[in-house]
């Protein structure tokens, strides 16, 4: 059985080896899923006789009932214990691979998918806190480096491992490779993770509820914008989304262990941090998103060397992290990101105004340059958020994470199919330059974190 320390000082040398790889093995269970069906889609549209706008919903409804129970989730991590969430997220996310796997018709992939997310978002949303569980607290930015370099192999190895598995099977297998990683991440798990002790909280039902109406009508609102004819009803799912945020709001300020973290987002730094966190993942999305059309209609790449340009973004973050991790263990983690949103501005701004017969090899420097820049502002801004709050609102400063990242893509998708409907195929730069003014401004916003700290000490 796992070990019931008070983990005030995280765990010994030995334990962490064994306890680390079992958390950040669910982290890279829940991250390659996200994003390696995406590129199955139209196989899955042909085999189950769907449309592709029905089909899309494969992957929106993992993304929405993930985002809806993040806030939720952190907060029952706090009640329950960070270990037994994490647990049954592993156990339901295998389980509901299993069902993506067998499903007959769309809709059944779909409602699996639905569990899928909501499994997926109790073991993303759990896993900062665990980490900081587990380590010293002077070892914070080398966990949340982990975390960082977790996610980004997942990242980078999703299209990869999804083209090789189309090559020798059909998509079903894209889900049923999950059931062996599943098993061996809940085994090891269970057996190595220590006991996180709960706290004494209720669980705010009309929260959770007025939480998941906030974010599917703004989220389900934002996806509209960018399609013609559909801005009217758009505009009305973000203002009545926005309504229900403001009663959400007054309603959370009456409690004392807020659903939303209120108390968090009172701290100068932490509400600094958040609003750094939502702009760099937006302008990443807009990046993301806009650079494929670039390549392909700008400079005529094809499909295969637009993923193979891209690909060095998400690569050098897994060499970055580790040494982001460390360096925040030691110096000022808000200049360090600073330093890294500028380093990312340069390098979008290099994407943005390519020359007019930019070679394969000054696209992918370029590329380098912005993976070097995200990976020096991500970890390190991650660290202030999960180490600046008190350590028994680790479940909140996870969700805070968490929900930011998630907001920022959210509005980045958004922003990029609203620039393509106003210039069309002009909005691949467009969305470049707005990602580069993007990531400069959260450079900005991050160096008043410096002027905070400073009035704060």
């Amino acid at each position: 059985m796992a070990p019931s320390a008070t983990l005030a000082e995280g765990l010994g040398v030995r334990a962490r080896r064994i306890a680390v790889p079992s958390i950040l093995l669910g982290t890279f269970l829940g991250n390659l899923d996200a994003s390696i069906a995406n590129v199955a889609l139209p196989t899955i549209a042909r085999d189950l006789v769907a449309d592709p706008a029905s089909t899309v919903w494969v992957v929106n409804a993992y993304q929405l009932i993930f985002a809806m129970a993040v806030l939720p989730l952190a907060a029952l991590g706090e009640k329950l214990g960070y270990r037994r969430v994490f647990l049954f997220g592993v156990a339901g996310f295998t389980l509901a691979s299993l069902g993506c796997a067998l499903a007959p018709s769309l809709s059944w992939l779909v409602a699996a998918r639905v569990a899928q997310g909501l499994c997926g978002a109790c073991m993303s949303t759990i896993v900062p806190a665990l980490l900081r569980m587990v380590f010293p607290p002077h070892m914070g930015g080398r966990a949340i480096s982990l975390l960082a370099l977790t996610v980004a192999l997942s990242t980078a190895a999703g299209p990869s491992v999804a083209a090789v598995i189309l090559t020798l099977g059909d998509w079903r297998w894209l889900f049923a490779i999950n059931l062996p990683i599943g098993l061996v991440a809940l085994g090891a798990s269970y057996r190595f993770l220590p006991r996180t002790p709960g706290a004494e909280r209720r669980i705010d039902v009309p929260g959770a509820l007025l939480n998941a109406a906030t974010l599917a009508l703004i989220i389900i609102g934002l996806g509209h914008v960018g399609e013609a004819g559909h801005h009217g009803v758009a505009a009305l799912q973000i203002v009545l989304g926005l309504g229900v945020a403001t009663v959400l709001v007054r309603h959370q300020r009456s409690r004392r262990t807020p659903l939303l973290p209120l108390d968090l987002m009172r701290v100068p730094v932490l509400a600094l941090s958040s609003l750094t966190s939502v702009a760099c993942y937006m302008a990443q999305t807009l990046a993301y998103v806009g650079m494929p059309f670039l390549l392909q209609h700008t400079f005529a790449r094809s499909e295969a060397a637009t993923g193979l340009l891209i690909t060095p973004w998400p690569l050098v973050i897994v060499f970055i992290a580790p040494l982001a991790g460390r360096l925040s263990d030691r110096f000022d983690s808000a200049r360090l990101s600073a330093l890294g949103l500028g380093v990312f501005a340069v390098g979008l701004a290099s994407l943005a105004w390519l020359p007019a017969h930019a070679s394969d090899w000054g696209i992918a420097w370029r590329m380098v340059i912005c993976g070097v820049g995200f990976g020096f502002f991500q970890t390190p801004n991650n660290r202030i958020i999960m180490m600046g709050a008190p350590r028994e609102r680790s479940g909140a400063a996870s969700g805070l994470m968490t929900i930011a990242r998630t907001v920022g893509m959210t509005l980045g998708a958004a922003v990029v199919a609203l620039l393509f409907d106003l210039y069309g195929e002009r909005g691949a730069h467009a969305a470049m330059v707005s990602a580069t003014i993007l990531a400069a401004l959260g450079g900005g916003v991050s160096l008043l974190r410096v002027r905070a700290k400073a009035r704060a000490g």
